[in-house]
């Protein structure tokens, strides 16, 4: 499968559940165009344009700009608050469960490095009551990596005096993925995956 080709497929599976047709659209379009503009020079009807609609189009699907910014941060938090839930929740050692989390957020980084970008770099653009529930899920996510490296330093296996600055270096250095990342690059997701859960490993004095 060709370059294009597999981000056409990713950019399906991500936005599966956006119903209807023209609805999807919209949102892969605005993701586009967030990442490659940023939010605010972004007009609607540069949204409506890359998805083959009218501006008028769009607002049957969605009222403003920002509830498109909510609706692409909502997913894609969503999506990262159950990739460390199920690492923190399988039956297995902190080590493993610290190296399954890394390997996979960092691989959804990487793999989906234009969302990734637009959920974490433009989470001011929204408003006041829907920035407060994206961050809400933020700390979730937070919190379960949080107890998986606990979990390590209870037992021994980790070397962390700090939890909660380990916690929040080894989430950001998985979210700079996004910033670098590049589908033309010398690494692939799972490369990157693999090589930031060994990093991370290191850095905690995994035993």
């Amino acid at each position: 499968m060709g370059a294009a080709a597999q981000r056409a497929a990713e950019e399906s599976e991500e936005w599966a559940g956006v119903t209807p047709d023209a609805a999807r659209r919209l949102v892969s379009a605005a993701v586009e165009a967030f990442a490659e503009r940023g939010y605010h020079a972004t007009t609607t009807r540069d949204i409506a344009g890359r998805a083959g609609m009218s501006p008028a189009a769009l607002y049957i699907h969605y009222k403003t700009k920002e509830e498109l910014l909510y609706r692409i941060s909502g997913i894609g938090h969503e999506k990262a608050l159950r990739i460390i839930s199920a690492a923190a929740e399988a039956e297995a050692g902190p080590t493993e469960r610290l190296r399954d989390a890394v390997r996979t957020f960092a691989r959804w980084h990487a793999e989906h490095h234009t969302t990734a970008r637009v959920i974490q770099y433009e989470l001011q653009a929204l408003s006041p009551e829907h920035y407060t529930e994206i961050a809400g899920l933020r700390r979730r996510t937070d919190r379960l990596l949080r107890q998986i490296i606990q979990d390590g330093a209870d037992s021994g296996e980790f070397r962390a005096d700090d939890v909660p600055g380990t916690t929040l270096a080894v989430l950001s250095l998985c979210v700079d993925v996004a910033r670098w990342f590049s589908a033309d690059g010398p690494r692939t997701p799972d490369e990157v995956g693999a090589l930031y859960a060994d990093l991370v490993l290191r850095m905690v004095g995994a035993q």
